[in-house]
C-alpha cells in the first residue's frame, strides 16, 4: 500500500503512475491484439465488426463503471484518514452491487445486442459477426467486473503494481489465444471474443487469491459481508454523476459511430484502427489523471489541501510533456502504425485513418489539460462539474459532427474534427470549478489536519 500523504509531490504521482501506465499498456494490448488479428488474418469487414461493438459494450456497463468511480473515492478518503473499519464495509458494500450489476448487465446486453448494432446502421455484411462477438464478450463480463473491482481497490490503498502483474499474465494469455482461436483454428471474430473472455476470467481468479492471501484490509470473510446503506449513499452520491456522465459520454459514442458507420466499412475500419492508437498515445496522460485522482483522494481525506495543488501543478508538467510527446509520435509514424492493422494494399483505410490522427493528436494537450482539472475535482468527492464537463464535450461533439458530415467537402473528416472540439468547449468547465475552491468542502471524510510549515 502507499501513502501519498508524505514526499515530493512530482515523485509521488510519477512513481504511482509507471505502474498503472504499465498496466494500461497491457490493457490496450487486449483491444490492439484483438484489431491486429482480425484485420490482418480475417479482413477489414471483422476489423470493422469489433470496432462498431465498443460504444455498444461501452453504453451496456457504463453506469456499473461510474458507480466503481464512487467506490475508489470512498475507499481512498477512508484510507488516507485510516478509518480501516469504515473502509472494509465499503469494500463489502461494493463488491455486493458490482457483481450483481456485472450478472445484470450481462443478461440485458446479450438480449439487446442485435436490437442496438440495427440501430447504430451496421452495415448487413458486418452486423453477424459484431452479434457473436458481442454475446460472447458480454457472456463473460462478470469477470471483468470481478478484475476491475479488485485492481480499483489496491489502486484506491496506492497500490497499482499488483494490478499490473496480473494483467500482463492475462495480456499473454490474449495475444497467445487470440493467433491460435484466429489464425491456427480459423475462429474468425468469434475466436478474438472467446480469447478475451478466457483471459480476463484468469486474470480474475489470479486477482482473487492474491486478495484474500496477501491483504487483510480487503479480504472481506464469511461472516463479514454487508450492504452498508450509509456508505452506499455516499458512493452514489460521487458515482451517479460518473456513472450519469458515463452513460452520456456512451449514448454520444454511439450517435457518432452510427454516424460513422454510414460511411461503410472502409470509414468504419478506419476509425476502428485509428481510434485504437490514439487511445494508446492517450494512455499516460489519463493514467496520470487517474493517479492525481488517488493522490487528491487521500489528501483530502487528510486534510492537505495545499499538497493537492502542488500535485495538480506537478501533473501539469508531466501531461504537458507527454501530450506533445505523443503528438510528435503518432503525426509522423501514423502511417506505419496503421499499418499493423490492415494490410498495405488496403489504401484507404490507410489514408483516412491517417486524416483522423492528423488532426486529433494536434490538440492532445488540450485534452491533457481537462483531464487533470476533472482528476482532482473526482478526488475531492465533487463529481457533477466532471459530469457537466463530459455532457458538455459528448454534445459539442455530436453536434460538430452531424454539422460538418452534412458539408460535402469536408464528409466524414468532420466526425474527426469533432473531437478536439468537443474538448476545447468542455475544457473551460473544470477549470473554473477548481479556481473557484468550491471543490474542497466535498471530502466524504471531514477531516481537520493541523497546519504545517508547507501548508499554513
Amino acid at each position: 500500500m502507499k501513502d501519498m500523504t508524505k514526499g515530493p509531490e512530482f515523485r509521488q504521482i510519477l512513481l504511482f503512475t509507471v505502474p498503472m501506465l504499465i498496466g494500461a499498456v497491457f490493457q490496450q494490448m487486449y483491444n490492439m491484439v484483438d484489431s491486429i488479428v482480425v484485420g490482418r488474418y480475417v479482413g477489414p469487414n471483422a476489423l470493422a465488426a469489433v470496432g462498431t461493438s465498443f460504444p455498444v459494450i461501452f453504453l451496456l456497463v457504463s453506469m456499473v463503471v461510474g458507480l466503481t468511480v464512487g467506490s475508489g473515492v470512498v475507499i481512498s478518503q477512508y484510507y488516507g484518514a485510516k478509518q480501516h473499519e469504515k473502509l472494509r464495509r465499503s469494500v463489502s458494500t461494493a463488491l455486493i452491487f458490482q457483481m450483481g450489476a456485472g450478472l445484470l448487465v450481462s443478461g440485458v446486453g446479450i438480449l439487446l445486442a442485435r436490437p442496438l448494432l440495427v440501430l447504430l446502421n451496421t452495415p448487413p455484411e458486418i452486423l453477424g459477426s459484431a452479434v457473436s462477438y458481442m454475446h460472447i464478450y458480454l457472456g463473460g463480463m462478470i469477470f471483468s467486473f470481478v478484475y476491475n473491482s479488485l485492481a480499483g481497490f489496491l489502486r484506491a490503498l496506492g497500490d497499482s503494481r499488483t494490478p499490473l502483474y496480473f494483467l500482463m499474465i492475462s495480456t499473454v494469455s490474449n495475444i497467445i489465444l487470440n493467433i491460435y482461436f484466429v489464425a491456427v483454428r480459423g475462429w474468425g471474430v468469434k475466436g478474438v471474443a472467446w480469447a478475451t473472455v478466457i483471459s480476463v476470467a484468469l486474470a480474475s481468479v489470479l486477482l482473487t487469491v492474491y486478495v484474500y492471501r496477501r491483504v487483510p484490509l480487503l479480504a472481506i470473510g464469511r461472516g463479514e459481508w454487508v450492504f452498508d446503506l450509509s456508505i452506499f449513499r455516499q458512493v452514489l452520491r460521487i458515482g451517479i454523476p460518473s456513472a450519469v456522465q458515463q452513460s452520456v459520454a456512451s449514448m454520444g459514442f454511439m450517435a457518432v459511430q452510427s454516424l460513422i458507420n454510414s460511411f461503410g466499412g472502409a470509414t468504419m475500419a478506419a476509425n476502428t484502427a485509428a481510434a485504437r492508437l490514439d487511445s494508446f498515445a492517450l494512455m499516460p496522460i489519463m493514467n496520470l489523471g487517474m493517479a492525481l485522482s488517488t493522490f487528491a483522494g487521500q489528501n483530502i481525506g487528510a486534510g492537505q489541501i495545499e499538497r493537492v495543488k502542488r500535485g495538480l501543478k506537478a501533473t501539469w508538467v508531466m501531461v504537458a510533456t507527454c501530450a506533445v510527446s505523443m503528438s510528435l509520435l503518432v503525426y509522423i509514424f501514423g502511417p506505419q502504425l496503421l499499418q499493423m492493422f490492415v494490410k498495405a494494399e488496403e489504401v484507404e483505410v490507410i489514408s483516412r485513418g491517417m486524416e483522423y490522427l492528423k488532426i486529433v493528436s494536434v490538440f492532445y494537450l488540450l485534452f491533457g489539460t481537462m483531464n487533470i482539472f476533472n482528476s482532482v475535482l473526482r478526488g475531492a468527492g465533487d463529481n457533477m462539474v466532471p459530469m457537466y464537463t463530459i455532457i458538455v464535450d459528448l454534445g459539442v461533439r455530436v453536434a460538430v459532427a452531424y454539422w460538418l458530415t452534412s458539408i460535402p467537402a469536408i464528409s466524414y473528416r468532420g466526425v474527426w474534427w469533432a473531437i478536439p472540439a468537443g474538448w476545447g468547449v468542455a475544457c473551460v468547465i473544470p477549470s473554473i470549478r477548481f479556481f473557484s475552491g468550491a471543490w474542497k468542502d466535498k471530502a466524504v471524510v471531514k477531516t481537520v489536519a493541523p497546519l504545517t510549515g508547507a501548508d499554513a
